[in-house]
């Protein structure tokens, strides 16, 4: 698994479930950049089907530039020929990690550990709106407070920002502050 060197080149995706109080399944779609590790979007709800996966894909696209290539399993939801389709309209290379080898997908995976015990095994909960809820709040910490030992021990969202400031500097742009409230 080759590290990707700039923001956007490589998301990763997975799915993720765990039960209410009641028993309810709920899934969670879980997109990532594996530059920075930060959690671009976590979709959650009793059923995600492809087009919804294709969904939230295509928001976010459109809010940050789309990646080069996305990284994921082969399930259903992912090899489904709608989700075919949309890469090859896009001009996403999709990478399917070998059935069975969830380490080929690594950023992933250590994420979803991180996810599991910060929100999913941390709480009860008895309603959907509550996981939406602490997975948001979980997020914003994880995204912007939380130190990442891989990053140089700064959050993710900061990590970006440095990475595009340099990245402006480097190509004479100035400062480059103009580029990153883009991923703020």
């Amino acid at each position: 698994m080759v590290e990707p060197s700039k923001l956007n080149e490589t998301w990763s995706i997975d799915f993720m479930q765990d039960r209410l109080e009641n028993g309810r399944k709920v899934h969670c779609f879980i997109v990532i950049d594996d530059a920075n590790r930060e959690i671009l979007h976590i979709e959650i709800d009793y059923s995600l089907k492809s087009q919804r996966v294709i969904w939230v894909l295509s928001h976010l696209c459109k809010r940050r530039s789309k990646p080069r290539q996305i990284r994921m399993d082969n399930g259903p939801e992912f090899i489904a020929s709608i989700t075919q389709e949309w890469s090859k309209a896009h001009d996403i290379n999709f990478l399917y990690i070998q059935p069975g080898k969830p380490t080929r997908n690594a950023y992933i995976e250590r994420f979803n550990g991180s996810f599991r015990r910060g929100v999913l095994n941390a709480f009860t909960f008895e309603k959907m709106d509550q996981v939406r809820e602490q997975a948001e709040i979980w997020s914003n910490d994880y995204n912007n407070f939380r130190p990442h030992e891989s990053l140089g021990d700064i959050p993710p969202v900061m990590y970006a920002q440095k990475v595009l400031i340099w990245e402006c500097t480097k190509n004479g742009m100035g400062s480059g502050i103009f580029i990153c409230e883009k991923f703020s």
